[in-house]
């Protein structure tokens, strides 16, 4: 069985031809160092934040009094800050290299906007959260950052609540199926999950995105699945199933809510291991600041790349247990192994079906699509093949 799998999995990879595994090999290895390019950037604001002595400045010109407004201006001056010195990498890394892979048609001037766009969100989101953690220094003492993971659960489940229905309708539109056969099948494996139809939408990824894209976003009441409109087009009605009852499947499995456990935990062990080892950094960057005082806050952010980078193999080796689980709901529910490996093979032009397996234990967030469609053929040869 395992022999039969291996070849009809070879047979799907071998399909897409040398150019195309090429082309995605090394677009997937170039974004592997962009995570080292965007640590060095991390590390570049950190040193101009603190040669510069911009957070020092303005902080002199701030009233004394209005600590947390002054902290909250402090903290959104950085994110901005920090943001606009990561532009031109942002704009090679998410248009033009994106552009040279035909990996999106988007227009520069909507691209530039929609970063803008999402810039000034993060500054407000992330000076906002920076200001509650110190705000917990100040008031909780030695143990803030025991805190912190409550702080990061709450303000995380939050966001989660309001995306669906405020900020990501900033950057696409969402839409309802439209009426015909693949509202009627989609439907009954909503209901199936005890998930309402209306929670399932279509959106123009196209507009950001070639990528054969689906996901499920949202939390608790505000949950939902979204499938691209690149998706929809681009694959047949059993792919289509199959794709949404894998998403399905990270929403009735709980996904959500461990990814917000998860942040919480990891939040309190970032923030625990920066107590202990601030003044360390501080000091590489030459800064005389302890952790409390905003004036640390870069170096505090380079820690954060730091911290994630090394965390890779960590989070992405839960990552891919959850695509793995999913993969394994729409197998069971829909029993459709071909129509996944048929979807899967339209992902493979942005991530390298065939890495190193180092390469996919450090780097990958999704199971190689070798791997995942091995797990399909595999999962066949029992439940049909050997069944029949």
């Amino acid at each position: 069985m395992s022999t039969e799998a291996e070849a009809q999995t070879a047979a799907y990879i071998d399909a897409l031809g040398t150019d195309l595994l090429a082309e995605a090999a090394a677009y997937t290895v170039g974004n592997h160092w962009l995570l080292l390019a965007n640590l060095v950037v991390a590390g570049l604001s950190a040193w101009l934040f603190v040669r510069s002595n911009i957070l020092g400045r303005l902080n002199q010109r701030l009233d004394q009094r209005a600590r947390t407004l002054r902290i909250l201006l402090m903290t959104g001056s950085y994110f901005l800050g920090a943001a606009l010195i990561a532009l031109p990498l942002t704009i090679y890394a998410g248009w033009w290299r994106e552009l040279v892979y035909h990996r999106t048609s988007q227009a520069f001037p909507d691209f530039l906007g929609q970063t803008l766009l999402g810039i000034l969100i993060s500054v407000l989101l992330g000076a906002v959260f920076m200001t509650l953690v110190y705000e917990l220094m100040r008031r909780v003492g030695k143990l803030w950052w025991a805190w912190s993971g409550l702080v990061t659960a709450l303000v995380l489940s939050g966001l989660l609540l309001v995306s669906p229905f405020v900020l990501e309708p900033l950057f696409n539109q969402y839409q309802p199926l439209p009426a015909g056969q693949v509202q009627n099948e989609l439907r009954k494996l909503a209901a199936q999950a005890e998930i309402p139809m209306e929670r399932i939408f279509i959106f123009d990824g196209s507009r950001q995105s070639n990528n054969f894209t689906a996901n499920v976003s949202g939390f608790g009441a505000s949950a939902r699945i979204a499938i691209s409109d690149v998706a929809l087009s681009s694959a047949t009605l059993d792919e289509v199933k199959a794709v949404t009852a894998h998403e399905i499947g990270h929403y009735d499995q709980g996904h959500i809510g461990f990814a917000v456990l998860l942040s919480a935990v990891l939040a309190i062990i970032f923030f625990y291991s920066s107590a202990r080892w601030f003044a360390t950094f501080a000091r590489f960057f030459k800064l005389d600041s302890p952790i409390e005082n905003p004036l640390g806050l870069p170096v505090l952010m380079f820690m954060v790349s730091l911290f994630g980078l090394l965390l890779e193999p960590v989070t992405n080796s839960l990552g891919r247990a959850q695509e793995l689980a999913a993969d394994n709901y729409s197998l069971e529910q829909v029993g459709l192994p071909d129509a996944l490996a048929g979807a899967l093979v339209k992902t493979a032009a942005y991530r390298d079906p065939r890495p190193h397996p180092l390469q996919e234990l450090f780097f990958y967030t999704h199971p190689s699509v070798e791997r995942r469609i091995l797990n399909a053929m595999q999962w066949k040869s029992v439940h049909i093949s050997g069944g029949s």
